[in-house]
């Protein structure tokens, strides 16, 4: 098949992915719980995405898990975002040289 194909069949699916909430919800959401469970759908699924790869980042499974350690750490402690991300890779580079 050729490339257009492909590229159009994707199109469709993202428009589709992004048009069906607008037709199927005319009206405001007024429940709590569908607002506060549509709010986290995109952390959820960024998460279930990424998270994933993070341990086949790195080719060594032991340097990926110390680096996603100090991250979930420092996350868990609440610092930003750089100094988690920082402060994860360091982590990974070091274990990296002693494995």
């Amino acid at each position: 098949m050729s490339i257009a194909v492909y590229l159009l069949a994707m199109a469709l699916t993202t428009y589709l992915i992004r048009m069906i909430p607008f037709t199927a919800f005319r009206k405001q959401i007024r429940s709590e719980f569908l607002q506060s469970f549509l709010y986290y759908v995109p952390f959820a699924v960024l998460g279930a995405m990424t998270f994933p790869a993070v341990f086949y980042s790195t080719g060594n499974l032991i340097t990926a898990v110390i680096g996603t350690a100090v991250a979930m750490i420092l996350a868990f402690f609440r610092q930003s975002l750089v100094v988690v991300a920082i402060a994860a890779v360091a982590a990974a580079f070091l274990s990296g040289l002693f494995f």
